[in-house]
């Protein structure tokens, strides 16, 4: 398989807020200088010309405006002053951008790479890492990227690892008037004195040079990746040596915050469902030892008709002694017969009252126990045996969900001693430890037990395959070399080889999971359960890990994300397609999430976790007042602005009181979420058109209720297991059915001349440049300190100065950026500016970038409408089946308030995603007209340019009652066209040519309606 890449918005931002700080720097292609030849042999045979990175003609004022715009922009305070070193007589900045784990900053922080080569022509990058272990995964990204960038730039960076036994690199890299990239992790140049490293000696075999000499000359740019774990005292000291242009510092735990220009936090990346959603299986002991009977409820399962059942282990008296039994039982169960009348189950132990939503069972007369839970005599081996049990049994439920969408399911268990994965004997020959013998055991009985119980599918063949459980897992640790033998054993972290050699050697587990990314994911490769030492930490992830169990005791010091981290990226299915928002819209975290196994209650974890969260998102606003808004300047897609005065603040926080959205703490209320969610919160008429911008301001406010974290343990329903045949049965839905499943193409033919006039129109209209400032503060030294004068910022002090360019250094291809940023040809391109006014067609002097981005934005725009306008769709002999019912995969916890039964539908549940849905869906129920009903499963998909559209609903009326009609609908909290996205409203305007089709091609008759409502009453405006 092979990994597929696209263009994210978020990254593309995290680029920009960087590569826009030099606005105004003219492009060099690499300045020449003489290449120091070294000593030794006829050197005036080796002097050269080489390359090193121009340097930076802007102003540190003009910097530092940029750098404040763009804090501005992502809610970050602004520096008051800029962290800069004094390198080689020269001023090195230093910038920071975090982004969450698992969002791709090594993709972002490349593709700015080739984007600073693009605009200004730099050449030299050093990519500098904490570990040979995130220095392989940062080497691995660029051998999988390089095709993509390649097509993107038309040009690709050489890149290579630093190593000392391989000095002529540097040679390459200095001599190079290509993208050079040097990876190098910190141990290779961070040492001193005794142990000081070769970089920073004369090397004979370098021609009695330094390294980091022949490196420094080249004025490089350096990245750091996860400084936090790089920059000790010691280390940044080392890193001046190499003397760079200036540094960017890509994490998303910095200790050191230097100057932040991005920000995408957990918050953010969770709202915005770019990482996986985390649920929580707990296994937590419960009640007294010796005394109790033992008891462990595994899960409490639905029935299509009747009460639930209950998944319980108990201890059996046999023939050959007590044993531990699983087994599914009805209440009432009397366990003290059904034990062979064990003692410790004789008073009070028959087990009733089985609760599916909330997961709970009776014990005899005023007891209950939750899933997850355990009571009664056991062990540190009988809870990891539990562990390892319920991951295999998540894994095998979610594998079977996602075999046939192509997305190989891994698990990840963490341990803290290699002998209980794999132990030695005498001779040093391995065989299993407690943990892989445990899992082999659990492994095949619970294979076992899913053939018997489930019919034949297309996962059911593979899993019959995938029986041998000892090829099922592998493990990933450091490996030490027996002396005098080829043996190798695993050994613990931290052991006197792994310090040494700060990697493993093991090559087979190595190249699967740290560099063999592709395999792993491949059905083809066997392992789907991954063991790990506790210590593996940054440097290794993969986006199909969705289970990870901790089979050890955490330590005080053990962060929950350290921990999570390492299954956080969406997945990607057999195409290398991530499983993204643009694929799965808002059903991404049902695919996307991570199921912990921890030995410690569900409370705990969650509190643990969002501690945590709330650490690290300690810069965010913790509540709602109207400083938040003072002073912030809003701008509009449109370009507009709006400076928040203090009158205005205050404005906004009494509406937002009175309208009950802030509490009297400052915290959002639930009344906020759900109004914003119905898109029907009301702000102040002084803010009208820059709604968006004030929601992005309240979002910037901490609050743990936007960080869900699920409870696996709750029960869990799974629709394509919930299908209510009679409803699907009845002849009004087949007759609904037989007349929307057709499935469609479209095409889209659009005059250019069109498009043309269009654009004109809008850039006349509607094109706004910012223009380049520079900021002038006045300091006055008001005071003495311990640390000195004091340098106070006095009132009225800070004046700006906006540049009015009359030349224009760099060079710009203004055709070809506008061509590449709109997919248009070049002729459209310049048909279009050549008509525009001339003083829009001016500010392009002002500020070069910023013109081209918004004049390609503003084409984009009339170029999606005119898609839309000009779009037709053709009806296909193909057709949805009513196994799409069946193929439903999509789950939720009964325990979520968004679950709730139904009994006309086709399904026995109905999950709603806003409050509007919920009561259109009571409604439904409530309301005698309406016959059969179903919320449309993901599948059903009708196909538009700006991605598949998922209709809500589909209903079909009783006849006599009303007008006999069938309805499609969507339903939406605002009918205003204003309050809908604009993506939102072509896709609906595209599912709405598809439907006309549907009509003209005769497969639906004119009593079939597709509308957008906000409610039941709505709807039956409509069909009466």
């Amino acid at each position: 398989m092979k990994l597929q890449f696209k263009q994210q918005q978020f990254q593309l931002d995290a680029v920009s807020a960087v590569v826009d700080l030099f606005q105004g720097q003219q492009r060099h292609d690499g300045l020449r200088y003489m290449a120091d030849p070294g000593r030794g042999g006829d050197t005036l045979d080796l002097i050269h010309d080489a390359y090193r990175n121009a340097p930076i003609t802007v102003t540190a004022n003009g910097i530092k405006s940029m750098v404040n715009q763009k804090q501005t922009k992502y809610n970050i305070k602004p520096s008051a002053k800029l962290s800069v070193d004094t390198l080689a007589g020269r001023d090195a900045y230093n910038f920071t951008v975090e982004m969450e784990t698992g969002t791709g900053k090594t993709y972002t922080y490349i593709r700015t790479i080739m984007e600073l080569n693009k605009r200004y022509g730099w050449l030299k990058f050093i990519i500098v890492v904490p570990s040979v272990a995130i220095r392989e995964g940062v080497h691995k990204s660029f051998q999988t990227m390089t095709e993509h960038f390649q097509m993107l730039y038309g040009k690709k960076p050489r890149y290579f690892i630093y190593d000392s036994k391989r000095l002529g690199a540097l040679d390459d890299f200095a001599n190079s008037s290509n993208i050079e990239v040097m990876i190098i992790n910190s141990q290779a140049f961070n040492a001193t004195g005794k142990d000081a490293r070769r970089i920073h000696m004369e090397q004979e075999s370098f021609r009695w040079r330094k390294p980091i000499d022949v490196i420094a000359a080249t004025n490089p740019i350096m990245i750091i990746d996860e400084p936090q774990s790089v920059e000790g005292k010691k280390t940044k000291e080392r890193l001046a040596d190499f003397k760079p242009l200036f540094t960017l510092r890509y994490s998303a735990t910095h200790k050191e915050k230097y100057d932040m220009v991005y920000r995408l936090d957990a918050m953010d990346a969770y709202n915005k469902k770019l990482v996986k959603k985390i649920a929580v299986k707990a296994i937590e002991k419960s009640g007294t030892t010796g005394t109790e009977g033992y008891l462990y409820l595994q899960e409490i399962i639905p029935q299509k008709t009747g009460g639930p059942k209950a998944k319980i282990e108990f201890e059996l008296l046999g023939k050959n002694g007590i044993r531990r039994q699983t087994k599914t039982v009805s209440a009432p169960f009397d366990l003290y017969a059904e034990s062979g009348e064990m003692e410790q189950y004789r008073d009070g132990w028959t087990l009733s009252q089985f609760d599916a939503r909330y997961g709970t069972i009776q014990i005899g007369v005023n007891r209950t126990i939750q899933v997850g839970q355990v009571i009664g005599e056991t062990n540190e081996d009988d809870m990891r045996r539990i562990q390892i049990r319920e991951t295999i049994k998540s894994h095998l439920e979610k594998e079977e969900r996602l075999y046939d969408k192509g997305i190989k399911v891994l698990s990840l268990f963490f341990i803290d001693e290699v002998a209980k994965y794999k132990a030695y004997d005498a001779n040093h020959d391995a065989h299993n430890g407690d943990y892989a013998e445990i899992f082999e055991e659990e492994y095949r009985r619970q294979v076992r037990d899913y053939l018997v119980s489930h019919k034949a599918s297309r996962y059911r063949v593979f899993l019959e395959k995938a029986q041998e459980a000892s090829s099922a897992h592998a493990g990933y640790f450091s490996v030490d070399k027996v002396k005098k033998s080829t043996k190798t054993v695993f050994v613990d972290y931290k052991s006197a080889t792994e310090k040494k050699n700060q990697s493993s050697n093991d090559q087979d587990a190595y190249d699967l999971i740290m560099k063999d990314k592709e395999r792993l994911l491949s059905f083809d490769e066997p392992v789907r359960f991954i063991f790990s030492h506790s210590a593996l930490k940054e440097g290794w992830d993969n986006p199909n890990v969705f289970q990870i169990c901790t089979l050890k005791q955490s330590a005080a010091d053990t962060r929950k994300r350290q921990e999570i981290g390492r299954g956080m990226r969406l997945s990607v299915d057999q195409n290398g397609m991530r499983q993204d928002q643009d694929l799965l819209g808002d059903q991404v975290h049902d695919i996307n999430k991570l199921t912990v196994i921890a030995n410690e209650s569900y409370d705990d974890f969650a509190r643990s976790l969002q501690g945590e969260l709330k650490e690290i998102l300690s810069e965010r606003p913790q509540k709602v007042e109207a400083q938040l808004f003072i002073h912030k300047i809003l701008e509009n897609e449109a370009g507009a602005k709006l400076q928040v005065s203090e009158d205005l603040a205050n404005e906004l926080q009494f509406t937002l009181i009175r309208n009950g959205y802030v509490d009297k703490d400052g915290q959002l209320t639930d009344t906020f979420y759900e109004e914003k969610e119905r898109n029907q919160l009301v702000f102040p008429e002084s803010v009208s058109g820059f709604e968006e911008q004030v929601l992005e301001v309240l979002d910037s406010v901490y609050d743990a209720k936007q960080y869900e974290i699920d409870n696996a343990n709750d029960t869990e329903i799974v629709f394509s297991e919930q299908v209510n045949e009679d409803n699907l049965a009845r002849q009004e839905f087949l007759n609904l059915w037989k007349s929307i499943n057709r499935k469609s193409s479209y095409q889209v033919t659009f005059d250019d001349e069109e498009l043309i006039a269009k654009s004109i129109q809008a850039i006349n209209d509607k094109l706004e440049v910012k223009k380049i400032k520079y900021v002038i503060t006045d300091r006055a030294a008001d005071k003495m300190t311990k640390e000195g004068l004091d340098f106070t910022v006095s009132d009225n002090s800070v004046t700006e100065e906006y540049l009015d360019r009359t030349k224009i250094n760099t060079r710009y291809d203004l055709l070809g950026e506008i061509a590449d940023g709109t997919g248009l040809t070049r002729r459209v391109v310049a048909s279009i500016l050549s008509q525009i006014h001339v003083y829009k067609f001016d500010m392009f002097r002002a500020n070069p970038e910023d013109f081209i981005l918004r004049v390609s934005r503003l084409i984009n725009e009339e170029k999606a409408t005119q898609v839309v306008q000009h779009i037709e769709y053709h009806i296909l002999d193909d057709a949805f089946d009513t196994d799409i019912f069946y193929d439903n995969t999509a789950s939720a916890r009964l325990s979520d308030s968004t679950v709730s039964e139904a009994t006309k539908s086709v399904y026995n549940y109905i999950k709603v995603d806003s409050l509007t849905e919920k009561t259109f869906k009571d409604d439904l129920e409530a309301h005698e007209d309406v016959k059969v009903y179903v919320k449309l499963p993901q599948a059903f998909k009708i196909p538009t340019p700006l991605g598949n559209y998922n209709p809500d609903w589909a209903i079909a009326f009783k006849e006599g009652s009303v007008k006999h009609v069938y309805f499609v609908a969507e339903t939406k909290g605002s009918m205003s066209s204003l309050q809908l996205k604009e993506a939102e409203q072509d896709k609906i305007k595209c599912a709405q040519a598809h439907f006309k089709a549907l009509q003209e091609a005769g497969y639906l008759s004119h009593d079939v309606i597709y509308r957008v409502v906000d409610s039941y009453e709505k709807l039956m405006e409509i069909v009466k």
